[in-house]
């Protein structure tokens, strides 16, 4: 199955990152966006979660799909880079603003790309 099939609209999900003493922090998150079959981006606000990964790549995303009863995957994630500017957080800011007022959207201070090392079902 294609990462962009994973995702249908509606859904939402839990990013859970660590840091280097195992802390973890888990956050609600929008869809990812897709830039190809191995790498998914989200926009993250100065919180603990962008912190953590600073300290440690590692992280997990489930994902729960708009449907009755538990539909869903469950990815493991690594992060390749970080941006504080550029077209891929610009649109992911208008959308933050969209969905979300124009709050949201000034809160995003960096785009994550990540690597998807694993994709397994919810259940």
């Amino acid at each position: 199955m294609k990462l962009a099939e994973l995702f249908p609209e509606g859904g939402r999900g839990i990013i859970a990152t660590a840091n280097t003493q195992g802390v973890i922090n888990q956050a609600v998150f929008a869809v990812p966006h897709v830039i190809n079959e191995e790498t998914l981006a989200w926009g993250f606000s100065e919180g603990r979660s962008l912190l953590n990964l600073r300290e440690n790549p590692h992280a997990s995303y489930l994902y729960l799909a708009p449907t009755r009863g538990y539909s869903g995957w469950r990815l493991s994630l690594t992060m390749k880079k970080e941006e504080q500017e550029g077209e891929v957080l610009e649109s992911i800011r208008a959308g933050a603003r969209n969905a979300a007022g124009p709050q949201a959207g000034a809160a995003l201070r960096a785009v994550v790309y990540f690597t998807v090392d694993e994709v397994r079902p919810l259940m």
